[in-house]
C-alpha cells in the first residue's frame, strides 16, 4: 500500500502521484489542505521520514514568515501547532510505502520508494524526463 499526501496545485505531488501511478499502482491519496492533520500523525510521519518539523516546514507560499517561524527561536512546538492549524505550511508530498516514508521533493526521489517503477519513458509535466525508454532513470 502506497499513502501519499498530497497538495493538488503543487507541481511537485501531481508529478509524484502520476509517477507512482504509471508505475501500475493505486495510491491512497490524501489531500491534507481539505483533511488536516493530528498532532499524532504529523509526529509519525516526522519520526519514520527522519524529518524535524523545522525540515518538513514550507517556507515559501505559506503564512510561515508572517507567524514568525522562520525566526531561529520557533520552536518544534511552535511549528508542529502552527502545521496543524495551517495545514499549508507542512511541506508536499509526504510518501509512505513499505519501503519507507520520504518527503520526496524532488518528484524523481519517490523511485526510491518503488520496488516497480514506469516503463518509460516517462517524463514530469515540464517535459523534463525520469525514466528513459529502455526503463532506466534519467540522472539529472
Amino acid at each position: 500500500m502506497i499513502v501519499i499526501h498530497h497538495n493538488p496545485d503543487c507541481g511537485t505531488s501531481r508529478n509524484v502521484v502520476a509517477l507512482v501511478k504509471a508505475a501500475g499502482y493505486a495510491p491512497e491519496v490524501i489531500e491534507y489542505l481539505q483533511t488536516g492533520w493530528t498532532k499524532p500523525q504529523l509526529l509519525g510521519l516526522f519520526a519514520a521520514a527522519g524529518l524535524t518539523p523545522r525540515q518538513a516546514l514550507r517556507e515559501t507560499k505559506s503564512p510561515a514568515a508572517e507567524l514568525g517561524l522562520l525566526e531561529d527561536g520557533a520552536s518544534d512546538a511552535a511549528l508542529l501547532a502552527a502545521m496543524l492549524e495551517h495545514p499549508v505550511l507542512v511541506n508536499r508530498p509526504i510518501v509512505c510505502t513499505p519501503r519507507g516514508v520520504r518527503l520526496c521533493r524532488p518528484s524523481p526521489s519517490v523511485l526510491d520508494l518503488l520496488d516497480t517503477w514506469p516503463a518509460g519513458p516517462f517524463a514530469l509535466e515540464d517535459g523534463t524526463p525520469v525514466i528513459d525508454g529502455t526503463g532506466r532513470r534519467v540522472a539529472g
